[in-house]
């Protein structure tokens, strides 16, 4: 008789394959255009126009992929037809860029890590991938559950920055915070209602530094708050301020990296 596996193994093989079988559309020129140039990413479909083919057919050639060439007017990817894809999209895995340890290890370094919190926003995340990249952080690192995925609309609005800035899903973000902490991440919660600034909380700390970053309105969950070294705000001028999130990571970001 054949011994039933446990629920663990069946769950643990359903996740597997559902991972396996999960693809991105990724659309607009220049969006697929930083994918066809990335070695990183494994590439399945390429649906261009003929006027987006003769705009892309440098990278086209190099990728090596034989792309379908479609009509403007019944565009033949299967994306939201109010999608801005300007005759181009292509189907891709998610891009897989390792573990933490590897790539948020800050060897020596004053290295920089976002985290993010229910940030559920695909042009959020998009937008904070761009300042991450520009300012140099690690990683942005989001939990599978309650965060924007890979999609287009995200890549879209990253601008590139999706193909070479690294965008981490993880299972538990307080677990997560806890690993950075023994690497020696300094965990600064980013919260309106902190009684210190995060200039004030950065004075003197010339090590690795993790912002922590919330939706808009509810803001950081308690369980991360306590996770949290310190919740700090963004000094505002007068007796009120408010930012979007991406760009509190931005100005977040830009304040560390003038620190040190």
């Amino acid at each position: 008789m054949k011994q039933k596996k446990p629920a663990w193994v069946v769950q643990k093989e359903r996740d597997k394959r559902a991972s396996a079988a999960e693809t991105v559309w990724l659309f607009g020129i220049h969006a697929v255009r930083d994918a066809l140039e990335n070695p990183m990413r494994e590439r399945l479909r390429l649906v261009v126009t003929k006027n987006a083919f003769d705009r892309l057919a440098d990278v086209i050639a190099a990728s090596g992929m034989e792309p379908e060439i479609s009509d403007p007017r019944k565009f033949a990817a299967p994306i939201d037809p109010q999608s801005v894809h300007q005759g181009a999209a292509l189907e891709v895995k998610p891009l897989d860029w390792g573990n933490l340890s590897d790539i948020c290890a800050p060897r020596g370094q004053p290295a920089r890590v976002i985290l993010l919190d229910r940030v559920t926003d695909p042009h959020n995340v998009g937008a904070i991938l761009r300042s991450a990249e520009v300012f140099g952080a690690r990683a942005v690192v989001a939990p599978h559950r309650h965060s924007a995925p890979e999609t287009g609309a995200l890549a879209k609005t990253a601008s590139g920055a999706l193909e070479r800035q690294p965008y981490l899903r993880i299972k538990n973000l307080a677990t997560t915070m806890e690993a950075l902490r023994e690497m020696g991440y300094t965990l600064l919660g980013l919260d309106g209602e902190a009684d210190g600034t995060l200039h004030e909380a950065i004075q003197g700390n010339n090590g690795a530094i993790a912002l922590v970053l919330g939706a808009e309105g509810p803001g950081l969950r308690d369980k991360t708050k306590e996770t949290c070294d310190q919740l700090v705000r963004i000094d505002a001028s007068g007796g009120f301020g408010s930012l979007n999130v991406s760009n509190a990571a931005a100005v977040s970001l830009y304040e560390v990296q003038v620190k040190s």
